[in-house]
C-alpha cells in the first residue's frame, strides 16, 4: 500500500504527540520535528509505503530524545486496562455454541482491541467505549473472510500470529486459545524494540501471552508492520515454515500488501484512517477480516 496526500499530516501530527511523550526537552522536541520535514522531503513520494517513513520517524525521534519507548506509560496503561476487560471479551467467545462461532467471536474480539491506538488524527478512541465495541463488533465488519479463514486453519498444523499494540495482545489471547483448541502449533511474534506502542516480549508477557502460545519469538527488528530486509534468521525461518499467518493492525496491512505472498495470510484490523479504508475499498472505523493470498 502506498501512501496518500493525507498520510504526511499524520506522520507530522504523530511526530508531534510522540516527541512530547518521549522528551520534555522543548529543543530536542524541535530538533527531532525538524530533522523530520527533512527527512519527509526526501522521502515522501507517491512510491512511499506510509509504515516505512512511520519507522523513520520513530527511530529518528528516538534517536534524538534518548528515549527508545516514548510510548512506555500508555502501553502499560493499556496492557492494564485490557486485562480488566478480559473477562468481558472471554465470556462473549464462550457464549459461542459452535467451534467455528467462537472462533468468529474471538476474531472479532481480536480486531476490536486493534481499535487501541495513540495519536492517529481523526481516530478517537476511549477505555471506555471498548466494552460497547465488543458487543458491535460484528455489526462493523465490512470485509468478512472469517469462515474461509477458518477453514484454513482447520487444514493447518502451525501458525505465525504476528501481534500490533500493547492491550490489544490482551485480547489476541482470546483467539490463540481458540487456534490451540483446534489442534494447532501456535508461534506468537512481538516486535523486535520498542515502536510507537506495538508490543515487545515484555507486552507478551504481562499479557499471558507467553503462557497460551507454544512460542514467542521477535521479529528481530523495531519496524512498524513487515520488514522482510530487517527481520532475524529465526523469524524469518519460522515465517517460512508455518502454513497459516495472521496479522493483526494497519501496519501489517499497509506492508504486507506490498510483497508477493507464497502463503495464505489473515489480515484483521480496524480501519482508523481514510487512507488504508480507501485502499480495501471500504468505510473508516469499520473491522476487517481479510484473507490475502498474493
Amino acid at each position: 500500500m502506498k501512501v496518500e496526500a493525507e498520510c504526511a499530516a499524520c506522520i507530522l501530527s504523530r511526530a508531534a504527540a510522540e516527541a512530547k511523550e518521549a522528551t520534555t526537552n522543548p529543543a530536542l522536541r524541535f530538533r527531532a520535528m525538524s530533522e523530520l520535514l527533512r527527512l519527509m522531503n526526501r522521502e515522501f513520494r507517491p512510491t512511499s509505503v506510509p509504515a516505512d517513513l512511520g519507522t523513520k520517524r520513530d527511530r529518528l525521534i528516538k534517536r534524538i530524545s534518548g528515549n527508545d519507548d516514548p510510548y512506555k506509560r500508555n502501553k502499560r496503561i493499556s496492557n492494564e486496562k485490557a486485562l480488566k476487560l478480559l473477562p468481558y471479551a472471554r465470556k462473549i467467545v464462550e457464549e459461542g455454541y459452535a467451534q467455528q462461532d467462537r472462533f468468529k467471536r474471538a476474531c472479532l474480539c481480536a480486531i476490536v482491541g486493534n481499535i487501541m491506538e495513540f495519536d492517529i488524527p481523526g481516530h478517537k478512541f476511549t477505555f471506555g467505549s471498548l466494552r460497547k465495541s465488543f458487543r458491535e463488533a460484528a455489526k462493523d465488519l465490512v470485509v468478512d473472510d472469517v469462515g474461509s479463514i477458518y477453514e484454513l486453519a482447520k487444514k493447518a498444523r502451525t501458525v505465525l500470529f504476528l501481534t500490533d499494540n500493547a492491550g490489544e495482545i490482551v485480547f489476541d489471547t482470546l483467539l490463540v486459545e481458540q487456534l490451540k483448541n483446534m489442534g494447532l502449533t501456535v508461534i506468537v511474534a512481538v516486535k523486535g524494540g520498542a515502536i510507537i506502542n506495538d508490543a515487545t516480549l515484555e507486552d507478551a508477557e504481562v499479557s499471558g501471552m507467553s503462557k497460551i502460545a507454544d512460542k514467542i519469538i521477535a521479529t528481530g527488528t523495531d519496524a512498524v508492520g513487515f520488514a522482510l530486509k530487517e527481520v532475524s534468521p529465526e523469524f524469518l525461518e519460522v515465517y517460512n515454515s508455518v502454513d497459516l499467518v495472521f496479522a493483526k493492525g494497519m501496519g501489517y496491512a499497509e506492508t504486507l500488501t506490498e510483497y508477493k505472498l507464497k502463503k495464505p495470510h489473515a489480515l484483521l484490523f480496524r480501519t482508523k484512517c481514510n487512507p488504508v479504508a480507501n485502499y480495501f475499498g471500504v468505510p473508516k472505523e469499520k473491522n476487517v477480516a481479510k484473507l490475502m493470498y498474493q
